[in-house]
């Protein structure tokens, strides 16, 4: 049973910094430095000090400890510190974490960050290659056999499954595509700054497993980001506007399997993000037609669509349609397709943007803001608002 009422966490935590180094293929230096780079980063644009901060929230996939981090930044003391599992699906679950610390004064600056070198170092795109004995690795077992052995291939099979119900074609995701990589061709930090696509260009693209063409992926990005979170009494004294935490929820769904639901009643939905949904509504009193951008998850495009319509902004089947009509600004960083894959924390960062007024696309009037983490996996998701 999934919660079934408002929770209480709602404003009474925001984030007040951003940081984040540079997006390449290449770094040059190791996934520490990277972290310790975005940590130093988000702290300065916050106003604080290293020895402010007495929390830290990151990824179980992360290779950066902790202590570690915390050493290598200058830190003092730590009262909190946590992980989240599912890969990208921790992104805004991080977030909550540090909204939990604070808000029940376990912490009083909490800082959340990702950092890894994922294109010249391990690629996760390349899939299974090995792992220790595991039940996670046993429900896996159902599906590499078949062939089944990278992300692409098991959001395959969702996607066919869906274009087949609504009776569409692979142009359905290349709306997706078209959109996130306009607003990255305007964005001097996405690594496809000047690039913009074509429904066209989408169709031309190589395939990588039948629906999802090249077009369809996200790509492999070597970078760091990290965001502060503390009190929203205290971030008002602070330099920059805060971006308040309206809501925040994680979310699994019956039968969930990491990325290989495939024995559910049916393939076509994200029940996860719909989990999510659920409580971002009623937690923040609003509803799909209060957002003013959606900054959603884009590892692949199909999960876009079914993300929007999992949130009630269209109708099952018609999220393309509604992609094209860009009914609402949608990824405008250029999401993970056009600026940088980092498990969507940088997602996060172009959310606190908007609220702020800062964004590169920034959407004009922009004071609420939906963030959704890693799909096809347990979940999370975020509600910012300007404060007041």
């Amino acid at each position: 049973m999934s919660v079934r009422k408002k929770d209480s966490l709602g404003g009474r935590a925001a984030v007040v910094g951003i940081g984040a180094t540079e997006f390449s293929k290449d770094s040059g230096r190791s996934e520490l430095k990277l972290a310790v780079e975005a940590v130093r980063s988000a702290l300065d644009d916050a106003g604080l000090r290293p020895d402010d901060v007495d929390g830290l929230v990151t990824f179980t996939m992360d290779t950066s400890p902790e202590i570690t981090v915390a050493q290598a930044v200058g830190m003092g003391d730590l009262s909190f510190f946590s992980r989240v599992h599912y890969g990208g699906g921790a992104a805004c679950a991080t977030v909550q974490q540090a909204a939990l610390a604070v808000a029940s004064g376990v912490a009083e600056v909490v800082v959340c960050y990702r950092a890894f070198n994922e294109r010249s170092g391990r690629r996760f795109g390349s899939g299974v290659r090995h792992r220790e004995p595991s039940a996670e690795g046993a429900a896996l077992g159902w599906s590499l056999p078949f062939g089944l052995l990278t992300p692409a291939s098991w959001v395959a099979m969702a996607a066919q499954r869906y274009l087949h119900t609504y009776g569409l074609t692979p142009e359905a995701f290349g709306q997706v595509a078209v959109v996130d990589r306009k607003y990255a061709a305007t964005n001097p930090a996405a690594y496809f700054q000047g690039r913009p696509i074509t429904l066209a260009d989408h169709a031309a693209s190589r395939w990588i497993v039948e629906p999802l063409r090249l077009l369809d992926c996200c790509q492999e990005t070597d970078g760091g980001q990290a965001v502060v979170v503390t009190s929203v009494e205290r971030a008002r004294d602070l330099p920059r506007p805060p971006a308040v935490i309206a809501a925040a929820a994680q979310g699994a769904g019956r039968a969930q399997e990491q990325m290989t639901s495939f024995y559910r009643d049916d393939l076509i939905g994200l029940p996860e993000m719909g989990v999510v949904a659920r409580q971002l509504w009623r937690t923040s009193g609003m509803a799909p037609g209060d957002m003013d951008v959606g900054i959603l998850y884009d590892h692949f495009t199909p999960f876009v669509l079914m993300q929007l319509e999992e949130f009630g902004f269209c109708e099952p089947g018609a999220a393309a349609e509604f992609v094209a009509k860009e009914l609402l600004p949608l990824n405008t960083h250029g999401g993970q397709l056009g600026e940088a894959y980092l498990h969507g924390m940088n997602g996060v960062a172009e959310a606190v943007r908007q609220v702020r007024g800062t964004a590169v696309n920034q959407i004009p009037g922009a004071a609420r803001a939906l963030v959704t983490a890693g799909t096809g996996v347990p979940t999370s998701g975020l509600i910012l608002a300007a404060d007041g």
